[in-house]
């Protein structure tokens, strides 16, 4: 499969911004990644729409918030950017059903909602501003760091800052209703989620703790309890580590996360009930700080970029077993920290 490889990043070391490369699935062949967005300071997450419209960071005097690119010509084309004052966001996902597009901003512990206009662009409906702290230094505030949709399409809000999972009602106007939440244990630190795809699970990872949590969610109420909890690095192992990013694959038998620290994936083998995990593999990222990986279209390759070391490692994936066997190494990613599969 003939696919596009686009990687956000940091533009402070010498990152250019957006990055382009061609994947094919059928070979492994990835081609040198290229700067394709400079327009942008450090547009650190995207999200692609089924339109070929990307919605990407956007920050610049005092102000961030999303940029809506059109990628359906032969250069990227600007359609609006929406600023707000603060910080820019870290986490960027789309509802294309309601036609929404959600903003976790982390430095100031609040999502932005914003309505996709017939041309693409972005129009803002609305915002929840989190409060409260955890005991961990980098708890000092609200930290919201991942906004996204569960199966019955509320909006859940994962905050690091106060350790919670928050779930919102969403119109189709993009306003937000009433919210139901979910206290975590103190200093869990949780950054990001995934949901099986087939059963009402959730999978909650912790950057502060190093912990990745089983999730039953009750759609009735729109609330989540916790059940197992394992951890993503070895007990013996005390350095600094965050984790950073959770995949699923399709057919809900294996997940992955990433290490930032210990620097590896770590690979956990899901019951079919989806209700336990069990750890099967720890793999090198071959770098430093891998804040983000995916699987591509196939689900036969993983690619991770490494953001100190600006370097991406691709992995072969066995679709059997889950597990990781390392196909390339020392890829140019400047300051990547974020990595989209695209059909070519």
């Amino acid at each position: 499969m003939k696919q596009t490889v686009l990687l956000g990043g940091y533009t402070r070391h010498g990152g250019k911004g957006v990055y382009r490369a061609a994947f094919d699935s059928e070979t492994g062949a990835l081609s040198p990644f290229t700067p394709f967005i400079t327009s942008l300071t450090s547009p650190t997450y995207m999200a692609v729409s089924s339109a070929n419209i990307a919605y990407i960071v956007s920050a610049g005097d005092g102000e961030g918030g999303v940029a809506a690119f059109d990628l359906n010509g032969a250069t990227p084309r600007l359609i609006n950017s929406v600023l707000t004052p603060g910080g820019s966001p870290a986490h960027i996902s789309l509802d294309e059903k309601r036609v929404l597009v959600f903003a976790a901003f982390y430095h100031d512990g609040r999502a932005n909602v914003y309505k996709i206009g017939e041309d693409g662009g972005l129009t803002a409906t609305d915002s929840v501003q989190h409060a409260g702290n955890g005991p961990r230094p980098e708890q000092d505030e609200a930290h919201v760091h991942f906004a996204a949709l569960t199966p019955d399409d509320r909006l859940a809000l994962v905050d690091l800052g106060n350790d919670t999972v928050t779930t919102y009602p969403v119109d189709e106007a993009g306003k937000l209703g009433a919210p139901t939440i979910l206290n975590t244990p103190k200093g869990y630190g949780p950054r990001h989620l995934v949901f099986n795809h087939k059963r009402p699970i959730a999978y909650l990872l912790g950057e502060l703790s190093s912990n990745l949590t089983v999730m039953p969610y009750d759609a009735t109420t729109g609330s989540f309890t916790m059940g197992q909890t394992v951890k993503t690095i070895p007990d013996d192992y005390t350095d600094f580590n965050g984790a950073a990013a959770i995949r699923l694959s399709s057919d809900d038998r294996f997940l992955y996360a990433s290490n930032r620290g210990y620097n590896t994936i770590v690979v956990y083998a899901v019951s079919e009930d989806g209700l336990s995990l069990t750890e099967i593999q720890q793999i090198s990222t071959e770098g430093d700080f891998p804040r983000d990986f995916d699987l591509d279209l196939s689900e036969t390759y993983v690619l991770a970029v490494n953001q100190k070391t600006s370097n991406g490692t691709l992995y072969q994936r066995d679709a059997a077993t889950g597990k990781l066997t390392l196909a390339a190494k020392d890829l140019e990613t400047p300051e990547a920290v974020n990595v989209v599969f695209l059909k070519d």
